[in-house]
């Protein structure tokens, strides 16, 4: 998009019903973008990973000892192997960012233009060094952090023009939980609603690269009856617990077939239960009858 011969950033998207309103990525982005990128690899945005709660209530300002319009927002929690573990704790004050002072809402002058604090860290790039001024147990301190890719943070991140990674095993479909697949579905089930909130400040990435979903079952004889299963996480095959969409995979299509395929999905009591020597047919029925040209997609191609 140009204005007065120079551009001012990219078409992105347009939204008819809205006067034929267009968005566009901002210049700003799109250099950085080409920053990232020099190296050979993008390393996506950096952040601090950690959760921050403004200081308008007296009694707390009161609690830790700030006065009422004294600067910084406390640390809430700190993501476990973020950028921030091991140098923030819960219920530090963060009074500044590379000596910029951070107001009680949590926002930050730039530019002579007030943002969210996050926005100087936006601007930064994996490996970068960030000078964090805090007040901790009522003692001042400057502490520094080192940037880095955090790749737990993308189960938030919208993507576009990614295919969907899935794998699909007797009319089952099971995909990996992100912000896309959340906001397609509109998730019902509690438990699967709770392990997408507390991904990262519960560190469940530790133990689960992915949370698998059921998202649909196509109808088969050998999947009747397990509809209500649809939307829930997918918790063990055959006793073992699932950490990510390629372990799924490898156990859903094992070199040699068991007797009985037993897949538990989480607060269902009830088992689906395929058998064995049935369901490399199902798998291909299905396949042929809904247009399944290739039973999975691990990657993120």
């Amino acid at each position: 998009m140009l204005q007065e011969g120079k551009v001012v950033g990219v078409a992105f998207q347009g939204l008819r019903s809205a006067d034929n309103t267009g968005y566009m990525i901002p210049t700003p982005v799109v250099r950085r973008f080409l920053k990232d990128i020099e190296d050979g690899n993008y390393d996506k945005y950096v952040d601090l990973g950690i959760a921050d709660f403004p200081m308008f209530n007296p009694a707390m300002q009161t609690k830790f000892g700030l006065g009422p319009t004294s600067p910084g927002v406390l640390i809430a929690s700190v993501t476990p192997d973020g950028p921030c573990d091991g140098v923030l704790e819960d219920n530090d004050i963060l009074t500044a960012i590379n000596d910029n002072p951070v107001d009680a809402a949590g926002n930050i002058l730039i530019d002579g233009e007030k943002v969210n604090m996050n926005e100087i860290v936006e601007r930064k790039f994996s490996g970068d060094q960030v000078k964090l001024s805090i007040i901790r147990e009522g003692k001042a301190m400057d502490v520094t952090c080192t940037l880095k890719p955090f790749p737990p943070t993308q189960m938030y991140a919208v993507q576009y023009g990614v295919k969907p990674r899935y794998t699909s095993f007797a009319g089952l479909i099971m995909q990996p939980l992100d912000r896309n697949l959340y906001a397609a579905h509109n998730f019902s089930n509690t438990r699967v609603r709770r392990l997408f909130t507390h991904y990262l400040d519960e560190a469940i990435f530790k133990e689960r690269k992915d949370i698998v979903i059921l998202t649909r079952v196509l109808s088969d004889p050998v999947n009747t009856h397990v509809s209500g299963h649809v939307g829930t996480a997918v918790e063990s095959i055959n006793g073992e617990e699932i950490t990510s969409l390629e372990h799924a995979h490898k156990l859903l299509h094992p070199d040699e077939k068991p007797e009985f395929f037993v897949i538990k999905c989480e607060g269902i009591e009830r088992p689906i239960i395929v058998p064995g020597d049935k369901a490399q047919s199902a798998s291909q029925r299905t396949e042929s009858s809904y247009g399944i040209t290739s039973p999975a997609h691990l990657g993120n191609e």
